[in-house]
């Protein structure tokens, strides 16, 4: 079975910074893209940012120049370093993998659980 963790979530003050991590657990052959999504109560879930296996990123416009994602393809892990946090970052934040499980031909993408980010004013 393939497994998204992510970590790092929690309450912050406006201004602040979190790091969230995601750590890829199972047969993996092959990871293409990974990212972030967040969903915030009452709103579509969107894209945050996503970065290619050879390190293209692309941001949400209300992201840029705040948050930055990073991959370590050895590890199979994704981070999320955001500063600068405002309350309307508040959301569950997802990760996501493009990837083909051992043995497979066929990509997915998985979903980790979420994890909560809170911004207070």
């Amino acid at each position: 079975q393939v497994q998204l963790v992510e970590s790092g979530g929690g309450l912050v003050q406006a201004g602040g910074s979190l790091r969230l991590s995601c750590a890829v657990s199972g047969s993996v052959s092959t990871i293409n893209t990974m990212g972030w999504y967040r969903q915030a109560p009452g709103k579509q879930r969107e894209l945050v940012a996503v970065i290619s296996r050879s390190g293209d990123m692309n941001y949400a416009e209300s992201v840029k120049g705040r948050f930055t994602i990073s991959r370590d393809n050895a590890k199979n892990t994704v981070d999320l370093q955001m500063n600068s946090l405002a309350p309307e970052d508040t959301a569950v934040y997802y990760c996501t993998s493009d990837l083909r499980k051992g043995g497979s031909i066929s990509w997915f993408r998985y979903w980790g659980q979420g994890t909560q980010v809170t911004v207070s004013s």
